[in-house]
């Protein structure tokens, strides 16, 4: 089967880049398990790296309480991994060549070094934010979210050791890309600055980011699935029920908190025009 040129051209590209990360940087086959451990790491470090950066540049700080400062300094460490894996899951998807149509055998079973290292990040700070909602449960967030991360672990634990439907995993990921507003929007709340500017400029963009990642993303996804189906269905059992089932879970979470979203956007905005 003849590869288009472009196509062809980018995926050699990619090989390239490949093959220099597998050989130097993820030459040893338990880099992936080496990656969970970074991922953790990664989450004490941007926790305290957030903590740090907010006593000094953030007056309000030092008044917060203690669950408070807990929670400021937990979201900026899902800020911090959201950034990375939107940014990965981005690359990989879209720009990498590794999930083209173009190529021959099943977009189901491709993955990577590069991959497989990225989701390994990934699976240590979805085990250190469960960690820490079921200690300090329900403080940093009730059953659904609960239900979210362990679907989510679950998934891309399954992923990285079967090398099995990387393609969905990412895609799913990219929703991250709405962590860092929602984030954003909860730091103007707890500054006291629900009635300021940028507290709705942040509501818009949300809605808007929202929509696109969770929302258009996922009927994309779920388009993705219907038309390589008969790849799907040839995945291990677990992992077949897991790549139909875990998806629809997820995308009814995101609309009903879309409608939250709404919601708030709209009590914002006629507050704001009541003013």
């Amino acid at each position: 089967m003849d590869v288009p040129a472009a196509p062809a051209m980018a995926f050699k590209a990619y090989k390239y880049k490949e093959v220099l990360v597998r050989d130097y940087l993820l030459a040893d086959s338990y880099a992936p398990y080496a990656a969970v451990l970074g991922g953790i790491l990664m989450c004490k470090l941007a926790y305290d790296f957030t903590r740090i950066i907010s006593s000094f540049n953030f007056k309000g700080y030092a008044s917060l309480n203690n669950m408070q400062k807990i929670e400021w300094n937990n979201r900026g460490m899902s800020t911090v991994h959201a950034i990375f894996i939107t940014v990965m899951s981005i690359y990989l998807v879209f720009f990498s060549g590794m999930f083209s149509d173009q190529l021959d055998g099943p977009v189901t079973v491709r993955s990577s070094s590069l991959s497989s290292f990225t989701l390994g990040v990934s699976i240590g700070y979805f085990i250190t934010d469960i960690a820490m909602i079921y200690w300090l449960y329900p403080a940093l967030g009730g059953m659904e979210y609960v239900i979210h991360h362990m679907l989510s672990l679950m998934s891309t634990m399954y992923a990285m050791l079967s090398g099995e439907a990387h393609v969905y995993i990412y895609m799913g990921l990219i929703t991250e890309t709405t962590t860092p507003g929602i984030n954003l929007r909860w730091f103007l709340d707890v500054a006291g600055m629900k009635n300021s500017k940028a507290y709705l400029v942040n509501g818009v963009a949300m809605v808007v980011t929202w929509l696109v990642a969770r929302i258009i993303l996922f009927m994309y996804l779920f388009y993705h699935m219907f038309v390589h189906y008969d790849q799907i269905k040839k995945m291990n059992t677990f992992g077949y029920f897991l790549v139909l089932i875990a998806p629809c879970i997820i995308f009814v979470m995101n609309v009903l908190w879309f409608s939250k979203i709404l919601k708030g956007l709209k009590k914002t905005m006629a507050k704001r025009h009541a003013e």
